[in-house]
């Protein structure tokens, strides 16, 4: 495999080190009601061991995903490796209160420390404020509110460095603009599909902020591909961007590439993208998604994708 898809990158001004591939660990909180499938105890530990044992260094999780199940589960198995392995980056999300909605400094205090305990970990090395859209801007900043509280947190060492992901651009984009956030993450949004964050990418480069891609497949259509899983964001698809991803699959096949491999180099290729966060719940994940990684992919390929008009919204 070329060297640069696992030699490591400044993630922005933080002083860590991480690759451009980072494995996402959403589905291994057994969320069914997500993903459309479910992830069994014996197949997520023997997918992270798998990972912590591997070459991709940077693992990503949330408190929300399946309440903590996720936490818990990588949690488990760090304690088999005796602790984060040398050289690994773990970031995780603080979240609302997924039965109340609360989005209180307090929840997220409450968040952060059951984060800290389900890991297994002294302090969190990146922590995000997680889907912020579910509150608003003002009352996320307001004294007391999440944002402060994180910022309390990282002043105790309790957290290294912060960041934000979440749906919304223009939310996204206030607060990077604070400059209180060290990364940013978007969703779905940078995609052969849509390329709704081209901009943001921009903006997070203006601030300093290590911008982070999430879902390059469009959360599986452009994996499985759109005939055999028609669903795009977690829900059904349109039809016109069915339509779209019907005609990437025609275009795929052509040329023998596999839509995943197209699907996951679009975003590996652009060089405002720290990082692309990969899903995986399955051992054998972890070498396909390498191999996609590498997969060769003709130049006059990319010029037909670039004929595509992108989807903004």
């Amino acid at each position: 495999m070329p060297d640069r898809f696992l030699s490591l990158r400044p993630l922005g001004n933080t002083g860590l080190m991480v690759p451009f591939l980072c494995v996402g660990l959403a589905a291994l909180g057994n969320m069914p009601e997500t993903f459309g499938y479910g992830v069994s105890e014996e197949e997520a530990l023997a997918c992270l061991r798998e990972v912590f044992a591997g070459p991709i260094t940077f693992i990503d999780t949330a408190a929300s995903y399946g309440n903590g199940e996720s936490e818990r589960r990588i949690g488990q198995v760090l304690r088999e490796f005796g602790g984060l392995p040398p050289g690994f980056v773990l970031a995780t999300k603080a979240d609302r209160d997924l039965v109340t909605g609360d989005f209180s400094g307090e929840q997220i205090r409450r968040s952060v420390e059951r984060s800290v305990r389900l890991l297994g970990v002294e302090a969190l090395q990146l922590c995000y404020l997680h889907d912020p859209e579910y509150t608003t801007f003002e009352a996320a900043m307001a004294p007391g509110g999440p944002v402060e509280v994180l910022c309390q947190l990282q002043a105790e060492g309790v957290i290294h460095f912060l960041g934000v992901a979440g749906g919304p651009l223009d939310l996204l984009t206030r607060f990077v603009e604070t400059g209180l956030f060290a990364a940013a993450i978007s969703h779905n949004r940078y995609t052969l599909l849509n390329q709704e964050a081209d901009t943001f990418w921009d903006i997070c480069a203006q601030h300093g902020v290590a911008a982070l891609n999430a879902a390059p497949y469009g959360s599986g259509i452009l994996a499985k591909g759109p005939n055999v899983y028609p669903r795009y964001m977690y829900s059904d698809v349109s039809q016109e961007t069915l339509a779209r991803a019907q005609a990437l699959a025609a275009l795929a096949e052509r040329y023998q590439i596999p839509l995943a491999a197209l699907a996951l180099q679009f975003s590996l290729r652009d060089p405002r993208i720290v990082s692309t966060i990969v899903g995986i719940s399955k051992p054998e994940r972890l070498t396909q998604s390498l191999a996609l990684a590498q997969y060769p992919i003709p130049n006059e390929l990319w010029q037909e994708i670039d004929a595509f008009a992108p989807q903004q919204s």
